[in-house]
């Protein structure tokens, strides 16, 4: 379907299941997947606002169709509702086959202490279950496709001494995109794929080919987990898998295989990825994701948090990073590397020491993308503590200023830096 134009403000979508195909042959996947969340075309949150495109108004769907149009471009997407409907009060529980909500009523607690039961219980997880896992070692493939709702989230629960391993991959990846597959094991230690609204608390995820892995997953927060001993990335929200939540977690010893690939807290996909993982107009819309109060290094080979381009409206708090072991491996060599578009990092404390690859704390990038972004730009720091280990030049190294400058990024005084070869920022600084 297309919306036909300016047929006046507030234009509203919601609570929509829809799929596409988006490979030749391909299955039909659902797209723009968050049902709670209100689309209004024509709305700016205030006003009526056309579709445009850098500030001018589209005069057609020609070559548009695949274009964002969040962020103060025609589309807000500010609220949301766990109602079934906007406009009835009630709606009878069996009216539309196929609905996210559980008709059933029932919720359970599903107790858990085999690897076996563990596939089961989360084949077939319903709104409002919560899964528990007794204390022990899960050796296998842990993957689910349920969905939870706003209103009655899935929950994975247990002690840190309940951990998860995968000794995958094995079996043959389908192409070109990863996809549950009868047959291949993905080797990730707990992958949530078009599984929103889930919650997973106390586990530990180790010695995987990457931890924990959420795809088109979004509204999930994962608590007071412990990943370790990844071959690759620990936790990465991806292909769209916007407001979710990582807090009071640790994350050590990434990348143990691949160092280029050894993020702590992944954010997003590289615009060279967006052909599998961008399935929000093309492009991975992993945004407003928040990383609060987790104790991430040592031994993270790359960075500790990676914002990818693309992404926006994110908060980074409260989170300690020990950067010894960071790599350098594809420039690799700072605790942050924000390329997405107003970001709030606020309250963290960095520390650096040998052995290691280390240049800035954190630090910006500006990737060209299709569609376009103000990648790298818009972002705010203020009240970190940086000590870079008479290693790293600044706290904060902000790559370009000419890229920038309709929405500058903003370095606040009340960051500290000590250990510095260069001192706390390369811009001038905001009071």
């Amino acid at each position: 379907m297309k919306w036909s134009g300016a047929s006046g403000p507030r234009n509203v979508f919601f609570n929509n299941e829809m799929t596409k195909q988006l490979s030749t042959g391909g299955a039909h996947e659902p797209y723009y997947n968050d049902r709670q969340r209100i689309y209004q075309f024509g709305w700016n949150g205030t006003a009526y606002k056309h579709l445009d495109v850098n500030g001018t108004a589209i005069t057609d769907w020609a070559k548009n169709e695949q274009r964002d149009y969040t962020g103060g471009h025609g589309v807000d997407v500010s609220k949301t509702d766990s109602a079934r409907s906007l406009f009835l009060k009630t709606v009878p529980s069996n009216f539309a086959t196929g609905s996210s909500e559980d008709n059933s009523g029932a919720q359970a607690t599903i107790p858990v202490s085999t690897a076996d039961q563990l596939k089961t219980a989360l084949a077939n997880a319903k709104p409002g279950d919560t899964i528990s896992l007794a204390s022990g070692t899960y050796r296998g493939s842990f993957v689910t496709q349920k969905a939870g709702t706003s209103s009655n989230p899935i929950t994975l629960t247990g002690p840190s001494s309940a951990v998860l391993i995968n000794d995958g991959p094995s079996g043959t990846a389908p192409t070109p995109c990863p996809v549950p597959t009868a047959g291949w094991d993905s080797g990730y230690g707990l992958w949530l794929y078009n599984a929103p609204y889930w919650n997973i608390k106390g586990i530990t995820v180790a010695e995987s080919k990457k931890g924990i892995i959420l795809d088109n997953s979004h509204h999930v927060t994962v608590d007071g987990v412990t990943v370790r001993k990844t071959d690759e990335e620990g936790v990465h929200f991806r292909r769209s898998s916007a407001d979710g939540v990582i807090k009071n977690s640790t994350i050590t010893d990434a990348g143990v295989v691949t160092k280029d690939y050894g993020e702590g807290v992944y954010i997003g996909s590289a615009n060279s990825n967006w052909k599998c993982h961008g399935n929000s107009g093309g492009v991975d819309k992993s945004d407003r994701v928040q990383v609060l109060n987790n104790k991430i290094g040592p031994n993270v080979s790359a960075e500790h948090i990676d914002v990818k381009e693309g992404t926006q409206g994110g908060v980074i708090r409260g989170n300690t990073f020990n950067g010894t072991g960071i790599s350098g491996a594809n420039s690799a060599d700072s605790w942050v590397d924000v390329k997405g578009t107003g970001y709030l990092i606020e309250g963290n404390t960095g520390t650096f020491s040998s052995p290691g690859t280390f240049k800035n704390g954190y630090e910006t990038h500006n990737p060209s993308t299709t569609p376009s972004f103000p990648n790298g730009c818009g972002n705010t720091w203020r009240n970190n503590k940086s000590d870079l280990g008479n290693v790293g030049e600044y706290g904060v190294y902000v790559t370009s200023t000419s890229k920038c400058k309709a929405n500058p990024n903003v370095v606040h005084s009340s960051n500290t830096v000590s250990k510095a070869k260069k001192g706390l920022t390369n811009v001038p600084v905001t009071p």
